[in-house]
């Protein structure tokens, strides 16, 4: 298989997952992940991103502490969340939510089961492993697009090892939280988490792929 080929499986293969297995993963694995993501290009090759990762038992700790605090807390990010999602976004969001609950069992209308499903963040999805991702505030947009690019060479990476990953905004709408928990400078912004371990392709969750809009429909060429 070619380069070219073995990416294209790669990005056609991965997806995020909502459901782990109960073992954990060995620490060199994911330093190895870590080694591989540090490549990618990044805004005067200024690498913004930090990573706190969390071993097994950390993350365990971490899970039951968030899930607690959600529950008494309000929403407080570092950046600022979208504004609005609009027509076709609007539109791919629908669908990526709705084929979500359809797998789990929930149905529309059902808002005692979404957001049951939608607090299945908060326990990292059972993940065994976490990593939370910071940018530095003076850095501003070009930092948080750099982190972007290194988020989604982790997510490859722990493709090509067979891994489960899910990249989680969620996390970041309770920074304050999570920058105590991890003692965050306060001249970086929490960015996003990513969930991570061995997937249980059992798990109902797990069962879906979402769509992608055809090329034609990004694309223009001038």
């Amino acid at each position: 298989m070619t380069n070219s080929e073995t990416l294209a499986a790669l990005l056609r293969s991965r997806a995020s997952c909502r459901g782990f297995l109960p073992d954990a993963v060995s620490p060199d694995i994911i330093d190895d992940v870590l080694r591989d993501a540090q490549h990618v290009p990044s805004w005067c090759n200024s690498q913004p991103w930090r990573v706190e990762a969390c071993g097994a038992e950390e993350t365990a700790r971490l899970a039951a502490a968030l899930y607690a605090h959600v529950g008494q807390a309000g929403h407080a990010s570092d950046v600022a969340f979208p504004k609005a999602y609009e027509n076709e976004y609007q539109e791919r969001r629908r669908e990526c939510g709705w084929q979500l609950y359809a797998a789990v069992g929930v149905e529309k209308g059902d808002r005692v089961g979404s957001a049951q499903q939608m607090r299945e963040n908060f326990r990292l999805f059972g993940a065994r492993h976490f990593l939370l991702i910071t940018t530095p505030k003076a850095l501003g947009p070009y930092g948080v697009l750099d982190c972007g690019a290194f988020v989604t060479a982790v997510l490859l990476g722990l493709e090509a090892r067979g891994l489960g990953g899910i990249a989680m905004a969620s996390v970041a709408g309770f920074s304050p939280f999570m920058r105590e928990w991890f003692d965050v400078d306060e001249e970086r912004d929490v960015l996003c988490g990513i969930a991570l371990g061995h997937p249980d392709t059992d798990h109902p969750a797990n069962k879906f792929r979402t769509t992608r809009a055809p090329k034609d429909e990004v694309v223009r060429w001038r």
